[in-house]
């Protein structure tokens, strides 16, 4: 069985939403399908062997809507066109909100003297005329409202009915009703009635009507964003070796087996393996790990990440849906699809919502017309019952809760994936925690700085002045780091020459010559390979790397001079907040991609006393439900926003514990 996710365009209330779903459900070959209004799209189990896509969207376009892949939209660059179009449709309704809103406050203000029965001379008396009324609301009927008629249209077409059917009933019977009023009122004054006119009754709700409508295409753009960002992570091209010759091709053009070359600051286009050369790749988006991961042939590369030092080719091994990115956009659609058990219930009632509330609408009118014997009070309360109903509360309230309570989440950085995870909150017993950007700061920082000659101030300002003006040519993160770390102890690198002979060695470390002296950064492996001896500051590399750190040693003229020892530095309100929840009777635990060592020392420095450390993306939800599995209850995995890490793929899997759709970064 396949699970395909759709956008939905067309949808304008919950009864829309059934109606799809029914037409999905219809076709032979699909198994389930969940449409949600909220988020705008369908999510589909399907067996391809007797369906397919085209077979779905046809079903959806038979209905009346249309749908589209979001993925392979964005990649092919139509996006440009969807965003485009959302954008207008944007625009459009806040024109008509506006025109909308200010004839409808015109026309409540005539409206006064006859709702009050009060003469309230500050009033223009041109407003007190019907046929002045008429010719205001005649616009906010026929072009503000024009699409209410025109869905309604579509549904009585599909024999069905929709909110917008209610909608465009309510409001024509009030301005309908008004019309005969203001033409022919002499009929109404013989039958002893007041001709009196409620226009204002058709523009204001027409209007408030819009507004909600405003307010959820804006949610809905929002919401459906995030996986843009998403997979705009991905590279659009790729440079490609074909026949001995290089190439620039579109990523969609990319096939299994092809050899691309990336090079230094590059995104790595598509999945694949190492084949020849070596670098380090930040692959802080899919691990979470800090610092680059170190690439010799063999090893795996995944989409999107990014190239950092040296030049690389590898065998591609996945394309398109396949690869890596394809998988985290995919768990993420099916995330914002996600209903809570109570919203299935409230789908259900919707689903007989609209017929119900039209069969009412009439008795309303019978009723009041035989008994009464009065047409004006019959179609006044057929009227308020159709539009009471209108707005539809019991459509939208479900998933417009979980929106706005997922979203405030992310705001205070806790993703949440899938609305029965707020239903089922009140059960957690376990919080995971990552490491990256969420106990840490998710940078490395130098902590310690040690000189051969001593910690006197001028030897230590000396060499880090050396040090930094070479890894200012580096774009590794632990270049950096020395580069702030010496701007920070307010050491002047401008005056310092410009390095000549600077050389970056994958994995080991970076040279170059300052003021005639050759400076050499890098690990004890590399200096000791060239023949320079570092016992010296052993001692400090032992300490440090116990307690997690990355350590770099310095020599100067091929004699070692200093030490530094990096680190992701724990965020000042880490322990606290772990302390805290351990209070609540919570078991917290680690969950990571980053080696043992710095995990380990983390966890100690929080309090945390379980950890699970160099996990991969793919591994982590097998863990997850290993942690289910331990207690009664369900578990809620709750992870930190940070700016260093998509919510690394596992947390996105299809569990009630994970986080939700939401903003993944680096997605600013």
């Amino acid at each position: 069985m396949d699970t395909l996710t759709l956008k939905l365009r067309g949808m304008s209330c919950a009864s829309c939403a059934n109606n799809i779903e029914k037409a999905i459900r219809s076709v032979p070959g699909v198994m389930d399908c969940n449409v949600n209004f909220g988020a705008e799209q369908a999510t589909i189990n399907y067996d391809r062997k007797r369906t397919n896509l085209e077979k779905i969207q046809a079903a959806i376009d038979a209905a009346g809507y249309s749908s589209y892949s979001l993925q392979e939209e964005i990649l092919s660059g139509e996006d440009d066109i969807e965003k485009a179009t959302r954008q207008a449709e944007q625009r459009q309704l806040t024109l008509k909100v506006v025109v909308g809103g200010v004839i409808s406050i015109l026309l409540f203000v005539g409206s006064l003297p006859m709702m009050t029965g009060l003469n309230l001379p500050l009033i223009p008396g041109l407003l007190h005329n019907p046929w002045v009324q008429l010719l205001l609301t005649t616009p906010v009927q026929l072009w503000c409202g024009g699409s209410f008629y025109r869905n309604g249209w579509k549904a009585l077409k599909r024999h069905t009915a929709t909110m917008d059917t209610l909608i465009a009933l309510g409001t024509s019977a009030a301005y309908l009703y008004s019309l005969v009023v203001t033409v022919f009122p002499g009929f109404f004054i013989a039958q002893g009635l007041m001709p009196h006119v409620y226009y204002e009754v058709a523009a204001i709700v027409v209007t408030l009507i819009l507004v909600g409508r405003l307010l959820e295409n804006r949610a809905r753009g929002k919401t459906s964003e995030a996986i843009r960002k998403l997979i705009g992570l991905q590279a659009r091209d790729a440079r490609v070796i074909r026949d001995g010759v290089e190439m620039d091709v579109p990523i969609a053009e990319v096939r299994i087996n092809d050899v691309i070359l990336v090079r230094p600051g590059e995104k790595i286009p598509v999945d694949g393996e190492v084949i020849a050369g070596a670098s380090t790749v930040d692959e802080a988006m899919v691990t979470g790990e800090s610092l680059p991961v170190s690439k010799q042939p063999g090893d795996e590369v995944i989409g999107a990440t990014i190239n950092k030092t040296g030049s690389f080719q590898f065998r591609v091994t996945r394309v398109g849906k396949d690869t890596f990115l394809a998988q985290i956009v995919k768990l993420v659609q099916q995330a914002q699809g996600s209903k809570a058990p109570i919203q299935r219930l409230a789908d259900q009632v919707t689903g007989w919502f609209v017929p119900a509330v039209m069969a009412i609408a009439i008795a309303t009118f019978v009723i009041w017309f035989i008994f009464m014997g009065n047409v004006t009070l019959a179609t006044i309360t057929t009227v308020g019952v159709l539009i009471i109903a209108c707005p539809c509360a019991l459509g939208l309230a479900t998933p417009t809760s979980v929106m706005v309570g997922t979203g405030k989440g992310a705001e205070n950085g806790i993703l949440i994936k899938g609305a029965q995870s707020l239903e089922l909150a009140h059960k957690i017993q376990t919080i995971v925690l990552d490491k990256t950007g969420t106990l840490t700061q998710g940078k490395p920082t130098v902590t310690d700085f040690v000189t051969v000659n001593g910690t006197a101030h001028n030897n230590e300002i000396q060499l880090l002045q050396l040090a930094a003006t070479v890894e200012r040519n580096s774009e590794h993160p632990l270049a950096e780091a020395v580069v702030k770390y010496a701007q920070a102890q307010q050491v002047n690198l401008t005056a310092m020459p410009a390095v000549t002979d600077f050389e970056a060695y994958a994995g080991s470390g970076v040279q170059g010559i300052v003021v005639n002296r050759l400076v050499q950064i890098g690990t004890q492996r590399w200096l000791t390979e060239l023949g320079i001896n570092t016992v010296a500051l052993q001692q400090y590399k032992d300490t440090w790397e116990a307690a997690g750190k990355t350590v770099i040693l310095i020599a100067v003229d091929a004699e070692i001079q200093g030490i530094m020892g990096i680190a992701d530095a724990l965020k000042p309100s880490s322990a606290a907040a772990v302390k805290a929840l351990q209070k609540l009777g919570l078991e917290v635990v680690m969950l990571t991609g980053d080696n043992w060592k710095t995990a380990e020392a983390i966890a100690q420095q929080v309090g945390i006393n379980r950890v699970f450390a160099e996990v991969r993306p793919d591994q982590k939800a097998a863990i997850i439900q290993s942690l289910q599995g331990e207690k009664r209850g369900k578990r809620l995995k709750v992870k930190e926003q940070n700016d260093s890490s998509l919510p690394h793929a596992p947390s996105l899997m299809p569990h009630p514990q994970c986080p939700m759709p939401n903003a993944p970064s680096p997605i600013p």
